[in-house]
């Protein structure tokens, strides 16, 4: 079967790009062929668009004499394309992708099956910043009427709040109809999915990247011949702030432990994304702030520590460590630090591992031979 698949727009993000790479895996090693969308992240100004730039850097600058640097669209675009030159590689190498201006009944003209998901596809903030769109497409809306079989894996709406308006409230709901098989990555989803979108049947599934094993994230690292990491205590922190520094010189200090970080300052090339995964083998300890570094803490055996982030959805690291019984893991605040979090994962979260991959595995199945 041809399938296309729809998520966020890939850049950057190590999770986004990882969660892209591992359904699509998934589903071809079932036999499929699968492209995921995406989209071109040139920046490109109109006329009106290039006057009203100029004309704010004239004011910070000599009105109100301010640094003020004026960088044209190429040099923009240039500076862009450097910084993410490894994790385009990685896209490049190992993801399929069919990129698009936007979204329109044309982008999957060819595909029997669109698959929406994973990650915080349905989150109206990311969505509409990342594909210039509005969230109604993240439900298929740009399909139209045209038959396909339509199906929701691991889709979040990266919180338990809910963000739609009225208007997309409805036409959401409207569309969500027409589904043929949806699953949530968190359980609150499957509330959000029943009380504001009237889908009651939606299920809970992981993450795709917890579809593959460790093994065959270890595979891409030796393909990249990726050096080992500087440390063993693993540092990603997406929101870095003075007290989770502190906790973390705490716990290298207490646990004998080297610290080395694996996110850099906004504005330079971002590392590629095999050393960040080369970190999670190297690691003793990992302490974090981002969904897929607990993901990967759990698939590579390692213990963690996570301070849960709100403004980035925080229903997102409970669902997640309730599947494994690992709630004492998540911490608000650097205060509520306990040292029996740092002991190793126990046999136990495996078991429950399997269990929850082997139904997530029964629901792809069943939604594409259905």
């Amino acid at each position: 079967m041809k399938i296309g698949i729809l998520s966020l727009v890939l850049h950057t993000n190590y999770g986004g790009i990882l969660q892209s790479y591992a359904l699509q895996t998934v589903l071809e090693r079932m036999g499929h062929d699968v492209v995921v969308l995406n989209r071109d992240r040139d920046i490109i100004w109109s006329l009106k668009r290039h006057i009203i730039n100029y004309g704010k850097y004239l004011i910070k600058r000599y009105i109100q004499g301010r640094k003020a640097i004026y960088k044209s669209l190429d040099c923009q675009n240039r500076e862009r394309r450097e910084r993410e030159q490894f994790t385009q590689a990685f896209i490049d190498r190992y993801i399929h992708t069919r990129m698009v201006n936007r979204l329109t009944v044309d982008s999957f003209s060819d595909m029997e099956a669109v698959v929406v998901g994973s990650d915080q596809v349905w989150r109206p903030r990311y969505f509409r910043r990342l594909w210039k769109s509005g969230i109604e497409n993240a439900f298929l809306a740009f399909l139209g009427e045209k038959s396909k079989k339509r199906i929701a894996y691991a889709a979040s709406f990266g919180t338990d709040e809910w963000e739609y308006t009225e208007k997309e409230t409805n036409k959401c709901a409207e569309l969500l109809q027409k589904f043929d098989f949806v699953s949530v990555r968190e359980d609150t989803g499957i509330r959000l999915c029943k009380d504001k979108l009237s889908r009651a049947n939606a299920q809970h599934v992981l993450d795709p990247t917890m579809l593959l094993s460790k093994e065959d994230y270890i595979q891409l690292v030796k393909n990249a011949n990726t050096p080992k990491s500087k440390g063993n205590l693993l540092c990603y922190i997406l929101d870095d702030i003075a007290e989770k520094q502190q906790l973390v010189e705490q716990l290298a200090n207490k646990q004998s432990l080297t610290p080395f970080h694996t996110k850099v300052p906004k504005g330079c090339v971002v590392p590629p994304l095999e050393q960040w995964i080369r970190g999670f083998m190297d690691a003793e300890l990992v302490v974090t702030d981002s969904f897929h570094a607990c993901v990967f803490s759990i698939l590579f055996h390692k213990p963690f520590v996570v301070i849960g982030n709100k403004t980035r959805g925080y229903s997102r690291f409970d669902s997640l460590l309730k599947l494994f019984g690992l709630e004492n893991r998540l911490i608000e605040n650097v205060t509520q630090f306990e040292p029996s979090m740092l002991e190793p994962l126990s046999d136990d979260v495996y078991k429950k591992l399997d269990m929850r991959k082997k139904q997530s595995m029964e629901f792809l199945n069943n939604a594409l031979t259905d």
